[in-house]
């Protein structure tokens, strides 16, 4: 879900240098968080997060909608602040950490929407199931970093999944079947792999 970065499509364009065709981003996993919520028995919205993931996505300015994003989540690293809850999501009633150690976000779609909105639609896998999610992506900036002297694209996505489409069933329906994913991504353009098509 590291899915996901294709938004700087048509608005990096401003900001890159015009020679460029391709660039190559990875993720900042410092500044990317990866969240989820669940209803929890009509009370609250239970909120956690996945900690380690990895990630990359290209930009191609000739041909945005031709970019691509690819993700890959360790289903290990949930977290519930909760050491309890925690166990009790890696076990066999939700991710089965220890059969599935990750799950997987590839895009194969991005529809522009707007001057800063798109849509990547692509193939998330849980539990070995596949199926189509579309995020919707914010663009919100492209730029050179203060700190760091790095380029970095930076944006925000939404997505909603039902979690029994991937077999997870357990607490349903006291529990939430919908699940709100929340992402916000910072991107960095790898050094020498902004190259020419």
């Amino acid at each position: 879900m590291k899915y996901l970065i294709l938004l700087v499509s048509c608005m990096v364009t401003m900001a890159t240098p015009a020679k460029a065709e391709i660039e190559i981003y990875e993720f900042d996993t410092a500044h990317t968080q990866i969240l989820f919520f669940v209803d929890h028995l009509g009370f609250s919205k239970s909120q956690g997060e996945f900690l380690d993931f990895d990630g990359s996505f290209t930009f191609n300015r000739a041909d945005p909608e031709a970019s691509k994003v690819d993700v890959a989540i360790q289903t290990n690293s949930i977290d519930m602040d909760d050491e309890k809850w925690n166990t009790h999501m890696k076990n066999e009633d939700f991710f089965d950490v220890e059969k599935f150690p990750s799950m997987t976000f590839k895009s194969t779609k991005i529809e522009k929407t707007g001057t800063k909105t798109a849509n990547i639609i692509g193939d998330l896998t849980i539990l070995e199931t596949t199926k189509p999610v579309t995020l919707n992506v914010t663009f919100n900036k492209a730029g050179v970093h203060t700190f760091n002297q790095k380029y970095v694209a930076g944006f925000s996505a939404t997505a909603v999944i039902k979690r029994s489409d991937f077999g997870m069933k357990y607490g349903l329906p006291l529990i939430g079947d919908d699940v709100e994913i929340r992402l916000e991504v910072e991107g960095l353009r790898k050094t020498g792999d902004v190259v020419n098509n």
